[in-house]
């Protein structure tokens, strides 16, 4: 009977003497609310980049306006954009230096500021959804657990500064590769004013991110607007000089 105990005994202890653990590995840390915007400034606005990039406006009435423009930007801070189509704004350019915007129009041969929560063109982007994706600095955000949206993390922000974009955002992005999947965007009396919808993840050249956004309009719900990025090259290195107020229109 003793050497049978001593047997049991034995094999009891030898995971823990041999260093063998039948124990679980330890699961890998959840990303933190920074870490999940960190990852989609980082697919969104990527620090240098020049695109050719279309938007289709569709209002109200069921009619639509297509408009094509080419996007540099430089760093988290500098946008510049020119307009080639329609021919009704094709010159016309915009700037951005920080918390600054500004238009550009051939006619008037000066820029004019502008407010980065007015409508981009009249469709349902405003001008800091397309000239500004920084919303490590325009927000502070949580995760939000458990998602409404199955496989994917769900973030809620709010705005720390009046030139962010909107006063409060649900984002959602997919558990797998951080693509961003859906956002909606509310004023700060908790009405939703805007749904976004990414899809169509496209490589450029060995970047990957959503081709296209559907931003709805939820306080006009015949409205819409669809943005679709048709080239991106981020191994750009742009010159200072094209981000300056007198540069515009040369």
């Amino acid at each position: 009977m003793n050497a049978i105990l001593a047997i049991t005994v034995l094999l009891a202890v030898e995971p823990a003497a041999t260093g063998r653990t039948s124990a679980t590995p330890p699961a890998t840390a959840a990303p933190t609310a920074d870490d999940l915007l960190k990852k989609y400034d980082a697919i969104m606005g990527p620090d240098n980049f020049e695109s050719v990039t279309q938007m289709t406006a569709h209002r109200d009435d069921d009619s639509t306006r297509t408009y094509k423009m080419r996007i540099l930007k430089n760093g988290t801070e500098k946008f510049r954009l020119w307009f080639s189509e329609p021919a009704a704004v094709r010159g016309q350019e915009m700037l951005r230096q920080g918390e600054n915007l500004w238009i550009y129009l051939p006619n008037l041969k000066k820029p004019t500021r502008l407010a980065s929560r007015e409508s981009f063109q009249g469709g349902d982007f405003n001008n800091a959804d397309v000239l500004r994706v920084h919303y490590q600095a325009d927000y502070a955000a949580k995760v939000v657990l458990p998602g409404a949206i199955p496989d994917a993390w769900e973030l809620e922000l709010k705005a720390k500064n009046t030139d962010a974009a909107y006063d409060r955002i649900k984002l959602w992005v997919r558990r797998s590769d951080f693509m961003p999947v859906k956002g909606e965007y509310y004023s700060q009396s908790g009405k939703m004013l805007r749904m976004a919808e990414f899809s169509e993840i496209k490589n450029y050249g060995g970047f990957k991110r959503p081709a296209k956004i559907v931003m709805k309009n939820m306080l006009a719900v015949k409205r819409f607007s669809v943005m679709v990025v048709e080239t991106m090259n981020v191994k750009v290195a742009p010159a200072p000089a094209r981000f300056i107020l007198d540069d515009l229109g040369r």
